[in-house]
């Protein structure tokens, strides 16, 4: 028996999500304790080198958040007061956000219906003169068809920017995200395929920008404290921006070293609880994720169900708080932004202008599923669907 949310008690409540953690997570941890130096240093570096390396980018900069990394993706890619950057609605708030941080507006557009990504001719159609970026979401771990997008941005002129936060691993036709935009961001958040607890990272084949990215996270300092504190090396610096607190620590970067050996594995297991619901969910009146094309690879980082009540018999919000009250944990991706009532009432908009997005806020539903997760919690969860949906709400 486990305590779940909200006090929840009986049988082990199945929680949507943990971090996979293990011996050298802990092992990696306590070296930087006993190093004595905590915050940004050679631990950084070394996660800085190998995940380019993974992705096949040429640069790559680790941060305090994917927030933080679409935040100086948009600075460095000169968005400011006027602009544009066309983005779904079907995302999580960061990712309009960080275009107003930067001083630009998002323009939305809709996603495609099957797959929830953002949909490229919506997107071409909504280019004007005042268009900087395009910058699509690669949604619950599937790619947004970025090889579409890159062309679409190249032949307009216009910078790509990728919200990777669901998308570390995924990759198309043999093309890892992240070696493919002017900028993609990841999240390394708790709860994601690869976790430091707080963390993020940023790449690029630019290493002016990645440069221009690196001062600009740390309060736009010319040398950081590693630097600084190298044997015989000069103690001053030089601000030359008015930079930000966005830096990853030593701390973070040995969690995500560790995750990084161990995600060829992690994924596995993924793979394993993704085939074990497809299986299982087969024969219920439930809409299951879409495939991806034989040459993708789908990060797999949520495992959705459309819940549509004229199908199944029960609402979405009625189906999560029965699976609730059974010990079950779920969660909803996304609430479209424009549902919300700050981009509504700031820009105008309303329920029907985004029909595809709000189908998907309105009925999919996020079942338990992380790479430490036993297959038996799997089966429960299958299990307990079946029970459900055999009788109506």
């Amino acid at each position: 028996m486990s305590i779940g949310p909200r006090g929840h008690t009986g049988p082990a409540f199945v929680p949507l999500a943990r971090p996979d953690m293990g011996d050298a997570e802990l092992s990696a941890i306590a070296e930087v304790l006993a190093s004595g130096w905590l915050t940004t240093g050679p631990r950084v570096k070394a996660f800085e080198a190998a995940f380019a390396q993974h992705v096949g980018a040429a640069e790559a900069v680790a941060l305090n958040s994917c927030t933080a990394g679409l935040h100086l993706a948009l600075l460095a890619s000169h968005v400011g007061p006027g602009d544009e950057v066309i983005t779904t609605p079907l995302t999580f708030c960061a990712t309009a956000n960080t275009i107003l941080h930067a001083g630009g507006t998002p323009v939305f557009v809709d996603v495609d219906r099957a797959t929830g990504t953002m949909d490229p001719d919506a997107t071409a159609a909504a280019i004007t003169p005042r268009t900087r970026a395009i910058l699509p979401v690669h949604h619950a771990g599937r790619p947004a068809d970025p090889l579409t997008f890159r062309a679409l941005a190249d032949a307009a002129g216009l910078k790509l920017i990728e919200d990777a936060a669901h998308c570390v691993d995924g990759a198309v036709d043999g093309r890892r995200i992240g070696s493919i935009a002017d900028v993609t961001a990841f999240s390394f958040y708790s709860t994601k395929n690869l976790a430091t607890g707080e963390g993020g990272m940023v790449t690029t084949d630019s290493p002016e920008d990645a440069d221009w990215m690196r001062v600009a996270a740390l309060h736009g300092l010319s040398r950081d404290a590693w630097a600084r504190n190298a044997p015989g090396a000069p103690a001053q610096y030089e601000v030359v921006m008015a930079g930000y607190k966005y830096n990853m620590m030593d701390l973070q970067a040995a969690l995500g070293l560790a995750q990084l050996d161990r995600l060829a594995d992690m994924q596995a297991q993924r793979g394993r609880l993704w085939d074990r619901y497809e299986a299982g969910l087969a024969h219920l009146p439930l809409g299951r994720p879409a495939p991806v094309p034989d040459t993708w690879t789908h990060a797999r980082h949520l495992y959705t169900v459309m819940v549509d009540p004229d199908r199944c018999g029960w609402t979405r919000d009625a189906l999560q708080s029965a699976l609730g009250r059974e010990g079950i944990g779920t969660s909803v991706h996304f609430r479209a932004l424009h549902l919300h009532s700050y981009y509504a009432e700031r820009f105008s908009l309303r329920r029907g202008m985004y029909p595809h997005a709000e189908h998907h806020s309105d009925h999919s539903l996020s079942l338990p599923f992380w790479s430490g997760m036993p297959l038996a919690d799997a089966d429960r969860v299958v299990e307990t669907l079946q029970q459900l949906l055999s009788r109506t709400m």
